[in-house]
């Protein structure tokens, strides 16, 4: 039955998920990003073709959802702009995230976040996550050729920003 696999794909992936998430959207509520990968992962289990891991599958639908959601929380930024009301971004951590994230994560994360998306998506899939090129390739639909290029070069912007940050300090 679709939902015993479901089932099984979630209690196998769903931290690696939330992860990953977590990393691609930054604060809110990633439970209920989770929740809506597998929500997908069910209404699109037909199209699940075998020549990718579930895992790969999986992260794609990932990230297409973390796109909709960073879609979402755009839109309703401009929506604030243009109701005239003075939109000031809100912490939206949790006592348990702030507790997770110790110094060095933070710092990490903001670096992350302040590269360009092409150099954000394939940072976390191969070097937070830790898939394999073809893996990556697959999820972002790329070449390989492409992610191993991206990569390197994301790699070089993290170094560049990071060192930028500790020469401010």
């Amino acid at each position: 039955m679709i939902s015993d696999k479901i089932s099984e794909w979630f209690y196998q992936y769903n931290k690696d998920v939330y992860h990953f998430l977590f990393y691609y959207v930054g604060s809110g509520d990633i439970d209920d990003l989770v929740q809506e990968v597998f929500i997908r992962a069910i209404k699109g289990f037909d199209t699940y073709q075998s020549k990718s891991s579930v895992k790969t599958w999986l992260f794609s639908i990932a990230r297409n959802v973390g796109i909709d959601e960073i879609r979402k929380r755009k839109r309703n930024r401009i929506k604030n702009v243009f109701s005239f009301t003075v939109y000031e971004p809100k912490e939206e951590k949790t006592p348990d995230i702030m507790l997770q994230l110790n110094e060095n994560n933070r710092n990490l994360y903001k670096v992350i976040h302040s590269l360009k998306s092409n150099y954000r998506d394939v940072i976390i899939l191969r070097a937070i996550k830790d898939l394999s090129v073809s893996e990556t390739a697959d999820i972002l639909n790329w070449n390989e050729n492409k992610v191993r290029i991206t990569y390197h070069r994301a790699l070089k912007a993290l170094k560049d920003k990071k060192e930028d940050i500790q020469d401010e300090r």
